[in-house]
Order: structure tokens, then C-alpha cells, then sequence
């Protein structure tokens, strides 16, 4: 069976928004969202930023008839700050001078006409995940870089993931000398828990399924 893919306007989509995911991962995370869809389960994102990757989870979720939710706080993280290497000055809010992402979020849905397919949760991931009660098919981790911030999101979030359902975590560098190793830690705890296995690789994407209970 080919894998699937984002119709072309989709990917276009993607490709223009604001961003960091390369295409190849963005192909791969589209294929593991649109597999995990068959759950009947909503795919949630942590993470959002400016919508980038949203939009592939967004028309994946509509390929399946589930919801897609995104959550983040729109400060910004910590490699976002000004200062600091991904610091994009566009999105500070000049009126009390800190980082808003939502604004741009929202015209990234927008222009995508993906508005009325997104559930877009304002606020902190872990204070989010304890008041979330339900299971989830799909959840992607791609939000703080610090060992607390990943930390926060992989202990928030991956107990939800249903039996079949798919973790998914970005920026995943075995090698230091490639980028910072919050999210590697995670992954690994991941599979040390015996609750996860790996599915497929896709340079710092990794896709892994819940395959047991214990988490």
C-alpha cells in the first residue's frame, strides 16, 4: 500500500508557512498522523508555533474524520527568545513586548482553509494534559528543548496515547554535536518503558507505537 500523502495544496501549504520542519519529516509525520486516524481518536500536536506542522495534522485528522488538536502557549520557547538563535522578531507583540505566535497561527489556518478543522488549546502543556481526560490516537511532542519542558510534555502526554496509537517526537539528535538532547531523553524513555516501540525513522523525526498498557 502506497503511504499517504498530503494533497498537493496541502503541502503547499506547509511549505509557505512559517516554520522549521523539514518536507521529509512533514511527509512522515502526515503518513504516521493519517495511519493513527483509523483509531477513531482525536491526533494532537504539542507544540504549535505558527501552524506549520498543524497543517498536516489538521487534513489528516479531516481525511478521518477526527479531531485535531494543537496545544501551546504562543510565548514562545526558550530558543525563541530574543537573543537566541530562532528568535523571529516578527511575531512580538510590540503592545507588552513578548513573543505571540497565535496571531500568525491563525493566518496560517486561515490561508490553509483548515479554520474550522483545528481545536486550538491556548496554554501550558502540562496544565493542559492533567485536565485532559480521554485517549488520544496520535500525539506529537515537538514543544519546549529544556529536560523540564520535554520532560513535562512526554509525562503529560504520552499516558493518553491508546493502545495502537502513535507517539511521535521531533528533534530527536543522538548526537550532541547536532542539537540539544531534551527530546532524545524522552524518546528513550520511551522505549525503556516497554510501552512503546519504534516504527520509523525520518532524520530527527521518530515514530514510535504504544504497544502495551503502563504508562
Amino acid at each position: 500500500m502506497a503511504p499517504a500523502t498530503p494533497k498537493p495544496e496541502i503541502l503547499a501549504a506547509f511549505e509557505a508557512a512559517k516554520g522549521f520542519m523539514p518536507v521529509r519529516e512533514g511527509l512522515a509525520l502526515y503518513e504516521a498522523a493519517a495511519g493513527a486516524g483509523s483509531l477513531g481518536l482525536p491526533l494532537l500536536e504539542v507544540g504549535t508555533y505558527c501552524g506549520r506542522s498543524t497543517i498536516l495534522l489538521a487534513d489528516a485528522a479531516r481525511e478521518a474524520g477526527v479531531a485535531a488538536i494543537t496545544v501551546d502557549h504562543h510565548r514562545g520557547s526558550e530558543e525563541q527568545q530574543p537573543g537566541w538563535e530562532y528568535h523571529d522578531p516578527s511575531v512580538v507583540d510590540p503592545e507588552v513586548g513578548l513573543m505571540d505566535t497565535l496571531p500568525t497561527f491563525r493566518r496560517t489556518l486561515h490561508k490553509a482553509g483548515l479554520e474550522d478543522r483545528v481545536i486550538a488549546i491556548v496554554g501550558r502543556s502540562p496544565q493542559v494534559a492533567a485536565a485532559w481526560g480521554g485517549k488520544l490516537g496520535f500525539v506529537f511532542i515537538d514543544g519546549g528543548h529544556t529536560d523540564e519542558h520535554a520532560a513535562g510534555d512526554y509525562e503529560g502526554w504520552a499516558p493518553h496515547v491508546a493502545e495502537g496509537g502513535t507517539l511521535a517526537i521531533h528533534d530527536v539528535f543522538p548526537d550532541p554535536a547536532d542539537g540539544g538532547q531534551a527530546p532524545y531523553r524522552i524518546y528513550l524513555r520511551a522505549l525503556a518503558s516497554g510501552a512503546f516501540e519504534e516504527v520509523s525513522v525520518t532524520d530527527s523525526l521518530r515514530i514510535l507505537r504504544r504497544t502495551a498498557p503502563g504508562i
